[in-house]
């Protein structure tokens, strides 16, 4: 199973935007997904750095690796690994 989520419709609302990522991240360890595609678009990047920066605070541990999609600056992947 692979979710997604697509941060472009409230990349200017902070606490909508944690509460979606965690959201997103919950589901994918309750369901054991094999991973997460995270859109947060291209733009100045800003929005990447902080979604990244959230990755790593919260969820550090949990996760296998992040993968930064190198044909597609806008994509971020969070891969699992599930015993």
């Amino acid at each position: 199973m692979r979710l997604k989520l697509d941060l472009h419709s409230i990349f200017s609302n902070g606490n909508a935007l944690d509460a979606a990522l965690h959201g997103i991240m919950d589901e994918a360890i309750e369901k054991h997904a094999e991973s997460v595609e995270i859109i947060p678009g291209k733009g100045s990047g800003q929005l990447k750095k902080s979604v990244l920066r959230f990755l790593e605070k919260n969820y550090k541990g949990r996760f296998h690796r992040i993968e930064k999609d190198d044909k597609n600056f806008g994509r971020i992947f969070v891969h699992f690994r599930w015993k």
